[in-house]
């Protein structure tokens, strides 16, 4: 279970990741990246991220290279978030899947 302070920051971290991924994904077409959910530890220390990415044909080499260049998207995160948290938490990045997972279950039913 989740402390109110855990959901807060998990929000917080959503929203500005969000804000970075559109920053990079303006500058390649056709490629969409958006943040469904964050998951934080409850010493505030690691954070997981499920990402959505469209198309899903390319969503592993964009997740490998979204996990490459993690440092340097935790210090973007720690320059918009330096007066709200004392300590920016490790960043960790996963691909979420449930959309095609409902679309496959869809598929299923409609046959």
């Amino acid at each position: 279970m989740e402390t109110t302070r855990q959901n807060k920051i998990a929000r917080l971290i959503q929203k500005d990741l969000s804000n970075i991924f559109q920053a990079q994904t303006r500058q390649t077409r056709g490629i969409l990246v958006s943040v469904s959910v964050v998951r934080i530890s409850p010493d505030l220390s690691s954070a997981k991220a499920y990402l959505s990415i469209f198309p899903s044909e390319k969503a592993q080499e964009i997740l490998s290279n979204i996990n490459e260049h993690a440092s340097e998207i935790r210090f973007e995160l720690g320059k918009l978030e330096r007066h709200q948290l004392r300590i920016i938490p490790e960043l960790k990045f996963f691909i979420d899947d449930s959309l095609d997972y409902v679309d496959n279950i869809d598929r299923l039913l409609k046959s």
